[in-house]
């Protein structure tokens, strides 16, 4: 594996260093369904001073030179590990702002997003595998701000979606509803890879402003 600098990376905060071809394999697959910029070099090579976080294998990262390192260990999910690489690259120990975006339908489809930054995408098959969904993501990531942005494409499915969310949900987060119009046309090109329409309708959702959702208990405290 060879270093991979050029132009655009030069910019990145986050680098991945290592010779392990499944480790990079992994790790670059979620920075890049992410859209998050990074350098890739070997753990033999200086990092650029502009790089915040460099992730390397637990092997090889007693050669890397640089005061912020996480180790990806081997056969676990990249995606926790990038959670984390995001954070420290931004200086922060939380996300300010932390948004998920549900495409109701058949199939549902959930984006995570932080800061401009995708954080993660899956599809759910149910109501109530969404819901689980849903509120694990909500109650497993730390944000001084949480925002849940739900689609009105399907109306039937999201007027169920609702009440179900509200009722588990911590109060203090706060729900939108999101029209939908427009994202067709920017996931037409992807509609023949099964669940990517979704996850990219979700990421639309999420990045866009939403209808205040009033909650039951801002109802009965009026």
């Amino acid at each position: 594996m060879t270093s991979n600098i050029d132009d655009s990376s030069m910019e990145a905060k986050i680098a991945v260093a290592t010779v392990s071809g499944k480790a990079y394999y992994l790790l670059v697959n979620e920075l890049r369904a992410r859209r998050i910029d990074f350098l890739s070099l070997t753990p033999y090579e200086p990092v650029p001073l502009n790089v915040h976080v460099v992730i390397t294998t637990e092997a090889e990262r007693e050669h890397v030179k640089h005061a912020k390192v996480l180790v990806y260990q081997e056969n676990t999910s990249p995606s926790a590990i990038v959670d984390e690489a995001i954070k420290l690259s931004e200086g922060k120990k939380d996300f300010e702002t932390l948004v998920v975006g549900v495409d109701p339908g058949k199939t549902f489809g959930i984006a995570v997003m932080s800061d401009g930054n995708v954080l993660n995408t899956m599809t759910c098959s149910s109501i109530a595998e969404t819901v689980n969904a849903i509120s694990g993501i909500l109650g497993k990531q730390r944000a001084a701000v949480h925002i849940l942005k739900v689609g009105n494409w399907a109306p039937s499915y999201t007027a169920e979606l609702l009440p179900l969310l509200d009722s588990v949900l911590p109060k203090d987060v706060t729900i939108e509803i999101v029209r939908e119009a427009g994202t067709s046309r920017f996931i037409g090109q992807t509609a023949h890879k099964r669940g990517l329409k979704h996850a990219m309708a979700a990421i639309k959702i999420a990045e866009r402003r939403g209808q205040l959702y009033t909650r039951k208990d801002m109802e009965e405290t009026r």
